[in-house]
């Protein structure tokens, strides 16, 4: 019925451009972590843009926002949406995306005096990256009633402050519920944060699933001495213990194959000095897999590699799980929509998983989610020089438009 309907590109690119200045990095790029105070002038910003385009605006005791376009009927809308939260290193394009391209089809719509029969939702949820607070899609996996208000904000982050207590800080708090959602689907555009479609030479990613995710943090702990003095067999030492651990994740990654990855991110040793056997070392592996099975497997090797390791070295392990989410498949009929969208509109199409993590994987679990991805240039994310040619943008945006309008009528 509107397959002539298009959106604005340039309007589009110019708000994604707009939100990148807040927390601007030198080089390109931002920085807004999640809770922070640019987190807070991004919200104020895209508030803001809502609020203009007419749009009925609340936020839950989570910090998650929705904008809302009523329809001629009542009823759950259907919801698009993603994150502004970046991560240290950010782009402009990671989550904002999926919250500007929602704003961008509402304001296609208004533009063309369209009242959908359900209403639409436009959505940002608080903490997607993790970067800040694990674990990662912390917002929507609280609206979808999969962890607790109280834990949510009772979780301390990499800098020692509390969710809760930066929630109130910013003022991003609201007064709607959270953890009983009424949608009726959900639809998250996003870049594709890897090679596969440039590579490919396709323009739009239809996502069959989200792979599932481990997040880990190991401490080893051991004893410093002297490094020139000490015997090599007496040492107990918590640095090697770090290094062979990450040696054997990429082994370990390598020999299970697939679509296995694994990473270690983040590491602190303890003195950190030239001449001193480290005592301490902490460090985060992060494993993925589109099979759980198989990740998995993952979780367990690496679990049986560290016990024996540490009992060798005779040093003591601590784990914690920083975050644990199985693979999520998306409903057939919903990439069937985006699939059949794309071609309509004139664009190749392929269908694929996502290998990062996304709030369509926690909408999943209460309706139907779909996910349109995008090129991102030499598969570069979590960067600043991550880059989606605005014509990629500009056809992916026009397909989550014809989508939300096949579900809304």
């Amino acid at each position: 019925m509107h397959d002539t309907l298009r959106i604005n590109g340039q309007r589009l690119l110019g708000r994604l451009e707009r939100l990148g200045e807040i927390g601007a990095l030198p080089g390109g790029g931002c920085c807004r972590l999640a809770l922070t105070e640019e987190d807070r002038q991004g919200r104020e910003l895209v508030i803001g843009w809502m609020h203009e385009l007419g749009l009925e605006v609340t936020s839950d005791a989570m910090g998650n926002a929705f904008g809302l376009r009523p329809g001629t009927e009542a009823g759950p809308p259907v919801m698009a949406g993603s994150h502004i939260d970046t991560v240290r290193t950010g782009g402009i394009y990671d989550g904002n995306l999926g919250v500007l391209g929602g704003l961008e089809v509402v304001e296609t719509l208004n533009e063309a005096g369209i009242t959908t029969r359900r209403p639409l939702c436009i959505a940002f949820f608080t903490n997607e990256e993790g970067a800040r607070f694990a674990p990662d899609m912390m917002g929507s996996l609280v609206y979808v009633g999969g962890m607790s208000l109280e834990e949510a904000r009772a979780t301390e982050g990499i800098d020692g402050q509390r969710v809760g207590d930066c929630l109130d800080a910013i003022g991003a708090r609201g007064e709607a519920p959270v953890g009983r959602p009424e949608v009726h689907a959900f639809v998250e555009i996003h870049v594709e944060q890897g090679p596969v479609l440039e590579e490919s030479g396709i323009t739009i990613g239809a996502v069959e699933k989200v792979q599932g995710i481990s997040w880990q943090e190991l401490t080893f702990t051991g004893t410093s001495n002297h490094a020139g003095t000490t015997p090599m067999r007496l040492r107990q030492d918590a640095g090697y213990a770090a290094m062979a651990t990450g040696a054997f994740v990429r082994e370990l990654v390598n020999r299970i194959g697939g679509d296995q990855v694994g990473t270690v991110g983040a590491l602190d040793i303890k003195p950190n000095l030239v001449n001193v056997v480290a005592n301490h070392a902490r460090f985060t592996v992060d494993l993925r897999n589109t099979d759980n099975d198989r990740l998995k497997q993952a979780e367990d090797e690496l679990k049986a590699f560290v016990e024996q390791l540490a009992e060798r070295e005779g040093i003591d392990v601590e784990h914690r799980t920083l975050a644990r989410f199985d693979p999520v498949p998306f409903a057939p009929e919903m990439v069937n929509r985006v699939e059949a969208s794309a071609r309509a509109l004139g664009h190749s199409v392929m269908r694929m998983p996502s290998g990062a993590g996304h709030d369509a994987q926690m909408l999943a679990r209460v309706c139907p989610t779909a996910m349109i991805f995008v090129p991102s240039v030499d598969g570069i994310s979590h960067n600043i020089h991550e880059y989606t040619a605005p014509e990629d943008l500009e056809a992916g945006t026009n397909v989550l438009l014809q989508v939300l309008l096949d579900l809304a009528e």
